[in-house]
């Protein structure tokens, strides 16, 4: 698959599955911006590839990835393949939960994705063509304890993507979520630390323990769900739209 002259924008870029799915676009063809709040390790990235290119912003910020959009827009032409991938998460039993801890995990999870495809939709509708992709969870699909948060994020975001994709299913653009299940990143890694920590269970212990729902018996690799979002940027994938397609090994 070819997507040269396509300019895709990615978020949470810096590192596990948003690296991938940038390289992924890149090796395509497709000019890719990675953005993320720290710059250092979206250079990192970018050095690595000729058509990978770093923008820092925040995405819980509108003005910020509006900036972002036009200036990527001015240097590489308009976006039409916008990856909202940017997500955290932090485990805390519901008793415990603040207000705060609610607002801050829909900040990056939810309105992230808002704030990019919004910005980014008029650009889409001009060229004709389109694909927004949110990588969103199996926890958007799925509870899990201790994450409530992170868990009514992820359902909305992918609620935002089954409403969305039939507003636009007319004008050549499709909306979709991908939902993986535990994958091998940072991010994982630091709920194993917070499992051991709060557990006294050893890291092995702990990893199992995430592993065990995954039929499969593993994690999923980052690669894995970038060649999904490839798929989906396809034309061969042009039909679906509105999808929240699980990547889990059949959890």
């Amino acid at each position: 698959m070819q997507l040269s002259g396509r300019h895709a924008v990615v978020t949470g870029g810096g590192s596990g599955v948003g690296a991938a799915i940038a390289r992924a676009l890149a090796d395509a063809g497709a000019e890719v911006t990675i953005v993320g709040r720290r710059a250092r390790p979206l250079a990192e990235v970018a050095a690595g590839h000729p058509r990978l290119h770093a923008m820092a912003a925040d995405v819980t910020d509108a003005g910020a990835v509006a900036d972002m959009l036009a200036g990527a827009a001015a240097e590489r032409g308009a976006p039409v393949i916008l990856v909202a991938n940017a997500g955290a998460a932090e485990s805390k039993p519901f008793h415990r939960m603040t207000p705060a801890d609610l607002e801050t995990s829909l900040a990056v999870n939810l309105t992230g994705t808002f704030n990019l495809w919004h910005a980014g939709l008029p650009r889409l509708r001009r060229a004709g063509w389109g694909r927004m992709i949110a990588v969103a969870s199996l926890a958007g699909l799925k509870g899990y304890p201790y994450v409530s948060a992170y868990v009514a994020a992820k359902h909305a975001v992918v609620g935002l993507t089954r409403a969305l994709a039939l507003e636009v299913a007319k004008e050549g653009i499709t909306v979709n979520a991908l939902c993986p299940g535990f994958v091998d990143t940072p991010m994982l890694e630091r709920s194993v630390d917070t499992i051991t920590e709060k557990t006294g269970r050893s890291r092995d212990e702990a990893l199992a323990a995430l592993v065990a729902g995954n039929p499969q018996g593993r994690l999923i690799a980052p690669g894995e769900v970038a060649g999904a979002a490839l798929w989906l940027c396809s034309e061969a994938a042009a039909p679906v739209n509105g999808q929240a397609i699980a990547i889990s090994g059949g959890e």
